[in-house]
């Protein structure tokens, strides 16, 4: 296998989605879906294919590319759209156009809500398409469970119904229907419920949820608990059901979908072509930062690179931001909510994966670039005048007051250095007091550093808000330090960083490369001083229990547990065996001890 396969293979994401493979001519060869697009593509590479079709299109593959998805579905949706469009040669050839089937509201007066698989543009609103038959007939049963509905063809214009035109048919006399026919129900009541059902099929369930429980409320008063049940099914399903798709909406048109996602040193331009509705396109471009460009400008020069590859025969253009870029004969939309703000959230999606699948590749090629980046990041998000090549992570040890220490932890170039890990045991603090306990082991550390004209950190970081970041300034400004390392505090709860003098804290983004590192830093700060303090803590238990023997020193224990390992096992050794270790006088005292407590 090619290392460039072998290397795309390492970074692909666990997310659904479809995968693309190419030849060495860049000729599309197949498309397929994945609930996990790392475990399938590697499959293909792994396993041994008892079909030499499969043999032979393995061996061909030159290159890889996937189009990131929120669910299964959607990935079958996308590969039917795909395969439609390039046709590979090693793609069995789908059915016609009518594959998947839809929902229609149709545009009339009183309308009727019926699936079909023929899209008619006539006013008519389309949900879907829907992967599962089966999901798309239990969300129509559910709504004419709910609401009552016509279903004849009638031509129920105003002048129709006045006319006595119709009559009421079975329906009405089941009760599925309430006879606008005949003038019985009204156009107002009628398009209430229809806009109801319109949240219903977008996913917005909580009229027809108030609803239900109402209807289960008054079963349950009635005494008919199992009518209420059936209800109460109902409304679990609704709940658990998810059908809005991102990948196709008949409203949308032809389109190109644009975002970018950035760092220190590139910018990562994703392009989705939408035609009819569908994805039919997915192409994402990485730019190197030359002189520090904005995502404006990025996207800018990503838009025209990507149109002179691909062109561009759509009239619109969905993009994140407003750009005062002009571009003859194409309107441009920044949307904030509906479906082509999905499209947006999905092309950016795709952006931050194959970024990150980029990042995961520097790190196994380019160890070096890879940390240089990091810090490079830190130095800007944390505002240092420096990179964090050196930091040292502080974080607080004591259950109810006792026994405290104070673990120091060392990480060199974002990693950790555990021979540099330091413990201390707190000296001069009674009782559970972390500020002071902050204050003597900063302290210490660096009086000892000094001294010793060891290397000081870049950064400090504290386990705490703003109580333990003040205490550890305070040490600081008596050692003279402060403006020669950058000290800063994270707090649990939210994640928040504290400067020295900034009463409001900074927030980094969840995914932030930054945090993820200062959290690694403080979580095993607190780790290596939960582990030492628990040492700390038997430790003690043991002495406490042996230093209750007359005549039995701190040596004589140190020399006991040496040997036997517990106290459990010094009270169950003989004579004999205690008196190799202490001698005979000793191992009588400890005998006669045990045996009288």
């Amino acid at each position: 296998m090619q290392d460039h396969l072998k290397l795309i293979l390492q970074t692909l994401p666990g997310k659904p989605g479809v995968y693309q493979y190419f030849d060495k001519n860049g000729k599309i060869l197949y498309v397929g879906k994945a609930k996990n697009l790392k475990k399938r593509v590697s499959s293909y590479f792994t396993k041994t294919h008892d079909s030499g079709k499969t043999r032979v299109l393995v061996g061909k593959i030159a290159d890889i590319q996937t189009i990131i998805v929120d669910t299964e579905f959607d990935a079958l949706l996308l590969e039917n759209n795909l395969i439609k469009k390039y046709q590979p040669r090693y793609n069995v050839m789908l059915r016609d156009d009518k594959t998947y089937p839809w929902i229609c509201i149709k545009n009339e007066p009183f309308p009727r809500v019926f699936k079909t698989r023929t899209m008619i543009k006539d006013g008519s609103e389309y949900f879907g398409p829907y992967a599962s038959v089966g999901i798309l007939h239990a969300l129509l049963e559910l709504i004419r469970e709910i609401y009552p509905l016509r279903t004849c063809k009638y031509d129920l214009h105003e002048k129709n119904i006045e006319s006595g035109k119709y009559k009421v048919c079975l329906e009405y006399h089941l009760g599925n229907c309430l006879g606008p026919c005949e003038g019985l129900q009204e156009k107002e009541d009628y398009d209430q419920n229809i806009q109801s059902i319109r949240q219903i099929i977008k996913g917005n369930y909580n009229d027809a949820l108030r609803y239900m429980a109402d209807m289960m409320q008054e079963y349950a008063k009635n005494l008919d608990f199992e009518m209420a049940q059936m209800v109460k099914i109902k409304m679990d399903k609704i709940k658990n059901y998810q059908v809005k798709s991102t990948v196709v909406s008949p409203t949308i048109g032809n389109v190109d979908v644009f975002s970018i996602v950035s760092d220190e040193t590139a910018g990562f331009v994703n392009f989705l072509r939408v035609n009819n509705g569908a994805i039919i396109q997915s192409h994402t471009l990485e730019m190197k930062k030359k002189l520090d460009e904005s995502d404006d400008e990025l996207l800018e020069e990503g838009i025209i690179e990507i149109f002179d590859r691909f062109g561009s025969p759509s009239h619109e253009l969905i993009l994140p931001i407003d750009l005062k870029l002009e571009i003859p004969n194409k309107k441009i939309t920044i949307p904030q909510i509906g479906d082509k703000k999905r499209l947006i959230d999905l092309s950016e999606r795709n952006a931050k994966y194959y970024r990150l699948e980029q990042l995961k590749q520097i790190k196994i090629v380019d160890p070096d670039r890879h940390t240089t980046r990091i810090m490079a990041q830190m130095k800007k998000d944390l505002r240092m005048p420096v990179e964090p090549r050196h930091i040292e992570g502080f974080d607080n040890s004591n259950i109810q007051g006792t026994n405290p220490v104070s673990a120091c932890v060392v990480f060199k170039d974002g990693k950790p250095s555990k021979k540099d890990y330091r413990i201390f045991n707190v000296k001069t603090v009674e009782g559970p007091d972390d500020f002071a306990t902050m204050e003597e082991v900063i302290y210490r550390r660096y009086k000892r550093v000094l001294e010793e004209e060891g290397e000081l950190p870049q950064l400090i970081l504290i386990d705490g808000g703003k109580g333990q970041l003040g205490a550890a300034l305070k040490s600081i400004d008596k050692l003279g330090l402060r403006g020669k390392i950058t000290v800063i505090g994270i707090a649990k709860k939210l994640e928040e960083i504290f400067f020295p003098g900034d009463s409001i804290p900074l927030y980094l983004d969840k995914t932030s490369e930054t945090l993820k590192v200062l959290q690694h830093v403080r979580n095993e700060s607190h780790r290596f001083g939960i582990s030492k303090h628990r040492n700390r803590r038997s430790n003690n238990s043991f002495n406490s229990e042996l230093e209750g023997i007359p005549g039995i020193g701190d040596k004589t224990i140190q020399d006991l547990l040496s040997k036997f390992k517990s106290v459990k096992r010094i009270k169950s050794a003989t004579k004999e065996e205690l008196a190799e270790v202490v001698g005979l006088s000793r191992a009588q005292k400890i005998i006669q001890y045990f045996a009288s407590v």
